[in-house]
């Protein structure tokens, strides 16, 4: 079997898993496990020999124009093709996606195994995979479209799977039209692409940047930046992803590990000489990395709710890897995407885990639980590992890729970066380091709030299914070993090795130690402090959002909604640490308030208008073109009387005021 049918068929088995699933969960449920789990696994084994076939050599590629009389209708002077280009980037990124969708589907056996929704669950969790993975393989961008929106339409199912609580719901519809409001621009900027490229096939568009061939580099930049800062979470249209923890925490391991939020990252990587043809892309791009790594990481450190803290971790990441691609390093943004994969999606998994064992996401909660550690010991040390890795600390594969991406915007700052503005180089970095202080200080909270609470016993809810402990532990392996691969496979990585510097190293290594000491400090001084405060007296600060629990540890695994947390409780190290920011940084810095004074608001006046228009205007018309021939009927049927000296008499009376009418005409003439 040639490489290339190894990855066509990598996306296909997936989607072929999915509609048999669709198909036969009602009708046979014991099929539903087997279809949801082995079509994935088959596709990984499958992602791995193509990724060692291609071997980080030159890329492979093959293409079918889709014609008239093939599978679609024509498209015009520019063709769509089912185009397939697999270089060292995508085997890595699909082999990513494959494994953790593995992951997700094996946990998910075990986290909603008594759901009744586990069918269309699985379905679409292997209709999403194979989505990515489309995007990931494919050498056109119209192709790469419809895996772009079928993973937008996937989310909005799996964010809204517990659609009976209205949490769910409103975050599934904000996440489906953020998203889509980046979206059009995208859109837009494809057809512009395709147009001064005169075609939708990468390699063609690729060739004609090399060339210099594109008439509208910025405009098309700009564009396309619209659709990968609402696909990936990025400021400003970032607000959907902290909101889309109310879905299955294995739905959020997924999004936020391999698929969704990674593809604008991979979209960029893959057209990046489209983005490094216009310096003020660059920097538009590099600013907008610099406010979403910052803001989300100090958000992440006023959040109560566990996976709405890796909800902002996960957009703080994903504003790294864009970094890097601002400084023009697609290797360094390839290799944090990688690493990041791999230990978020254990941080998800352990914290549904750790959820599971506490009944609540509530972290002000679980610091008043004794004993939680010691009832989930798999959970404490794969999640303590992935939190290191998280911080940046060596050996774990975090520290070398995120080094890597400080290394290139050092390199950038410095002018030694060909096309690349050295402002985007000097943001990228600045921000970088600072980004890498607080989050160390929220994975240090995160982890003693955790797993070190004083008080009450922790609940007993029995042992966790072993499908969600063994994936941990297949987890924690990449997230240890992977960075240890960088200096081995340079062709992997645009043919050059992604070992940090010592300048970054140090200081970023210094840095996050000193966000854990000083956040290790501040617990020390709350706990002290909390000691003195009697146990359920914390008082909910009055805007804070309900914190949403999925009740892991419920049989039904319906969703339940707990305490809010306490946003005043004293055990909190993050209110010492941010002081009278924890207040704004706990709510998002606003933006969801400003956006609906901007935007919600003046719509929602529009529509009142509309429909006030259209009700007391338009509907009058309407109305009285109907009202008015009915009168005129009633009148013309009252006339008809049966009478006829009445008929008469009138006709009479119309001819002597036509004679005089005539009459008094005539005389003025």
């Amino acid at each position: 079997m040639t490489t290339t049918t190894l990855a066509a068929l990598v996306p296909l088995l997936p989607f072929l898993g999915s509609v048999a699933g669709l198909l036969l969960g009602r009708r046979a449920p014991g099929f539903v496990r087997p279809l949801a789990v082995l079509p994935t696994l088959t596709a990984l084994a499958l992602a791995v020999v193509a990724a060692v076939r291609q071997g980080g050599g030159e890329p492979i590629t093959a293409a079918t124009e889709l014609t008239p009389t093939g599978l679609v209708l024509p498209t015009g002077p520019v063709s769509v093709e089912l185009a397939l280009n697999l270089d060292g980037f995508a085997a890595l990124a699909a082999v990513l996606v494959a494994l953790v969708a593995s992951c997700v589907q094996i946990y998910s056996t075990g986290y909603l195994r008594d759901d009744p929704r586990y069918p269309s669950y699985a379905a679409l969790v292997s209709l999403f995979t194979a989505a990515m993975l489309l995007v990931v393989y494919t050498g056109d961008l119209m192709v790469l479209l419809v895996g772009w929106e079928v993973m937008g339409i996937c989310s909005y199912f799996l964010v809204g799977h517990y659609w009976e609580t209205p949490e769910a719901r409103a975050a599934s519809l904000k996440a489906f039209l953020v998203t889509k409001l980046g979206d059009v621009p995208f859109l837009f900027g494809l057809f512009a692409l395709a147009v001064d490229a005169g075609s939708f096939r990468i390699a063609t568009v690729l060739r004609t940047v090399a060339e210099g061939g594109l008439d509208h580099p910025t405009l098309i930049a700009l564009l396309l930046l619209a659709g990968v800062a609402g696909k990936s979470a990025q400021f400003p249209l970032h607000t959907w992803l902290p909101d889309a923890m109310a879905g299955p925490t294995p739905v959020s391991a997924l999004i936020h590990a391999a698929t969704m939020v990674a593809a604008g990252v991979y979209f960029v990587a893959r057209l990046l000489p489209v983005f490094t043809s216009s310096a003020a892309a660059l920097v538009v791009l590099a600013a907008m990395a610099a406010a979403t790594m910052i803001g989300s990481a100090l958000a992440a450190l006023a959040q109560d709710d566990i996976k709405r803290v890796l909800a902002y971790s996960t957009i703080g990441q994903l504003g790294y890897m864009t970094g890097a691609l601002a400084v023009g390093e697609r290797g360094a943004a390839t290799f944090h995407l990688l690493s990041h994969g791999a230990f978020k999606a254990l941080l998800f998994l352990a914290a549904g885990v750790i959820i599971h064992a506490a009944g609540t996401n509530s972290l002000s909660a679980m610091c008043r639980m004794r004993g939680l550690r010691d009832r989930i010991p798999d959970a404490y040390w794969t999640m303590t590992v992935a939190l290191l890795a998280l911080a940046a600390i060596p050996p774990f594969s975090g520290f070398f890729s995120k080094e890597s991406v400080l290394a290139a915007a050092e390199h950038a700052a410095t002018g030694h970066a060909d096309a690349v503005p050295g402002s985007a180089g000097l943001i990228v970095l600045v921000s970088g380091l600072v980004t890498a202080l607080l989050t160390a200080a929220y994975a240090t909270r995160l982890w003693l709030l955790a797993f070190r609470g004083h008080g009450t016993e922790a609940p007993d809810h029995g042992r966790q299914p072993l499908a969600m402990n063994a994936v941990l532990w297949v987890l924690a392996v990449p997230t240890v070993a992977f960075g240890l691969t960088v200096g081995v496979l340079p062709g992997w990585f645009d043919g050059h090795a992604l070992t940090p510097t010592v300048t970054t190293s140090v200081l970023a290594t210094g840095v996050a130690l000193v966000g854990g000491l000083v956040t290790y400090g501040a617990w020390r001084h709350t706990t002290a402090l909390a000691a003195r405060v009697p146990l359920g007296a914390v008082a909910a600060h009055p805007d804070a959002e309900p914190a949403v629990s999925e009740a892991e540890s419920i049989a039904t695994h319906t969703a339940a909604y707990g305490s809010p947390g306490a946003a005043h409780d004293p055990a909190d190290p993050g209110r010492l640490l941010l002081g009278p920011l924890h207040r704004h940084a706990a709510t998002g810095f606003h933006l969801d308030a400003l956006y609906d004074r901007l935007f919600v608001r003046p719509t929602r006046a529009a529509a009142r208008l509309v429909h006030f228009l259209d009700r007391e205007v338009v509907d009058t018309y309407v109305r009285g073109a109907g009202a008015l021939p009915r009168l005129l009927g009633t009148a013309v049927r009252r006339a008809q009387t049966g009478n006829v000296q009445t008929y008469l008499s009138v006709l009479l009376a119309g001819s002597v005021v036509l004679a005089v009418a005539a009459v008094l005409v005539t005389a003025g003439a």
